[in-house]
């Protein structure tokens, strides 16, 4: 099998995770829980095709299909194969994630109009949560948590305490760079702290392979390098782009999609300016920065 071609990690009874290699920009991984009678699917894909690869997939492993969706959060490469499985299927997440689902709208579309994503229908959650919700997929318990603001202002961590896992969203990339601009650094600090409270050893993150606890600290070593740069060039005067253009990445220069960094500096110097976490960022100001630490050219679209 192709390195780049997604694969399932069976990581307890009828729990799977779904990897899309390698984590870049809309590769993203999802999960589900099933006892051969009733499903819980967590997140979706970006592409239709891709939508489809994960339906074929957890259907290979005698799961029936989902009667509930879990959305982590609302960005489209987590969402946007939602409509692949309603009616059938119920989409939970947080009350936030549901409202930036539909202001986003076809979100990917307009920042990547020349990828093909295919018949998308922009399909939010129809039953949402403000702190916590229990549901059960069979009889595996599921707890939903919102964290607070963290990735975005919606983000659900996804936890099975009998198993000991956690299905994180974008709370974690492993082997790729955090990416704040919609949510909040210290936000994103305190929904580790949240995790790690939780005590599950086997961590799926939002993009990259299945990993375990110690990619908290290292996410967290990451944020609190972007909160000491974002610190130093606001009193200087330095733009965010002046800032990550000088930055020396160091041990993070081994992350995917470095670009992000100024990303993440512009979240960072909002809060510096006191402006309340998730607060919209110029969208159009983040990507043209991130643009130019990539070498002049837009981020692509992996999918």
């Amino acid at each position: 099998m192709p390195a780049t071609d997604p694969y399932i990690v069976q990581l307890a009874p009828g729990v799977h995770a779904y990897i899309q290699p390698d984590g870049g920009w809309c590769l993203n991984n999802a999960g589900f829980v099933s006892d051969g009678t009733s499903t819980l699917l967590v997140d979706t894909a970006a592409t239709e095709r891709r939508a489809h690869a994960l339906r074929e997939a957890l259907l290979a492993t005698g799961a029936p299909l989902p009667r509930t969706v879990v959305n982590t959060h609302h960005h489209g490469d987590h969402t946007y194969g939602n409509s692949v499985f309603v009616p059938e299927a119920t989409v939970i997440g947080h009350d936030a994630c549901r409202a930036e689902v539909l202001a986003a709208g076809l979100q990917l579309h307009l920042m990547w109009p020349d990828n093909d994503f295919g018949d998308i229908t922009v399909t939010a959650p129809t039953l949402t949560y403000s702190e916590r919700l229990t549901v059960h997929a069979g009889g595996t318990e599921v707890r939903l948590i919102h964290p607070g603001v963290g990735h975005t202002t919606g983000d659900s961590i996804v936890h099975l305490p009998e198993y000991g896992i956690v299905f994180t969203g974008d709370l974690v990339f492993q082997g790729g760079t955090p990416f704040l601009p919609m949510g909040s650094l210290s936000g994103s600090l305190r929904a580790l702290d949240v995790l790690r409270s939780l005590g599950a050893e086997t961590v799926v993150p939002g993009h990259g392979p299945v990993t375990d606890p110690s990619a908290y600290d290292a996410t967290a070593r990451y944020l609190r390098y972007v909160a000491e740069l974002a610190e130093a060039g606001h009193a200087k005067g330095r733009t965010p782009l002046e800032t990550a253009q000088e930055a020396v990445l160091g041990a993070f220069a081994e992350l995917r999609e470095s670009e992000r960094l100024v990303a993440n500096l512009h979240r960072a110097y909002a809060e510096l300016d006191g402006l309340p976490e998730g607060s919209p960022l110029d969208p159009v100001a983040v990507f043209t920065d991130m643009a130019a630490m990539n070498g002049g050219k837009p981020v692509a679209c992996h999918a």
